[in-house]
C-alpha cells in the first residue's frame, strides 16, 4: 500500500482554493450585477424617485429612500468629506471579506462571503455614484415594519452575515478535552 506524500495532497488542496475563490466571487460579482439592474429599474422605468411609492402587494411596497447612512441611519454622511469617509470604512470592510473569501477553504463560507461582498460593493458603488444608496424594498405587515426600507445588496449581506453566525453558533468543530499532566 503505497500512502500519498503530503505534497500530493496539495494540489487538491489548491483545486479546492481555486473553486472557492471562482464560486466566491463569482457570487459576488452577479450579486453586484443584479443589484444594480434591479436598481436602474427602480429608478428608472418604474420612476421611483419622482412617485415615492408603489404598492404591490398588502405587505411589501417600494418606496423611494436615498440612503445617505449605513444600517438603521448609523453614519449619516452630511458632507462631501463624510461621505468618502463613509465610502472608505465600506471599502476597507469589503477588501477584508475579500481577503477572508480568497483564503476560506468552507464552501458553506465561501457562499456566504460572496453575498457580503457582492452587496456591499453594490451599496459602494451606489455611494461613489450618486452619494447615497439607493433603498426600495419595504416588507410591512399593517403598521409593522420589521426592517427599514433594504435593497437587494442590503438583503445579500443580512444573509450572508446569517448563515456565517448559523454555521459558527451550530457547527463549529469540538476540540478534545485536554489531559491534565
Amino acid at each position: 500500500m503505497v500512502e500519498a506524500s503530503p505534497a500530493a495532497a496539495r494540489p487538491a488542496e489548491s483545486d479546492l482554493l481555486r473553486a472557492n475563490r471562482v464560486l466566491g466571487l463569482g457570487i459576488a460579482f452577479a450579486l453586484l450585477l443584479l443589484d444594480q439592474a434591479v436598481k436602474w429599474i427602480v429608478t428608472n422605468i418604474l420612476q421611483l424617485p419622482e412617485r415615492l411609492t408603489v404598492e404591490w402587494l398588502p405587505f411589501f411596497q417600494l418606496n423611494w429612500v436615498p440612503n445617505r447612512g449605513v444600517s438603521m441611519g448609523f453614519l449619516t454622511a452630511g458632507s462631501a468629506t463624510q461621505r468618502w469617509l463613509l465610502v472608505g470604512l465600506t471599502a476597507a470592510i469589503s477588501v477584508f471579506v475579500f481577503a477572508w473569501l480568497w483564503r476560506e477553504r468552507r464552501r458553506d463560507d465561501v457562499i456566504a462571503l460572496g453575498l457580503v461582498l457582492g452587496g456591499a460593493l453594490g451599496n459602494i458603488l451606489d455611494r461613489v455614484r450618486l452619494g447615497y444608496v439607493v433603498d426600495y424594498a419595504d416588507l410591512h405587515f399593517g403598521a409593522w415594519r420589521p426592517f427599514l426600507v433594504f435593497n437587494l445588496g442590503d438583503a445579500a449581506i443580512t444573509i450572508g452575515v446569517l448563515l456565517l453566525l448559523v454555521r459558527a453558533l451550530l457547527t463549529r468543530e469540538r476540540k478534545p478535552p485536554r489531559e491534565n499532566v
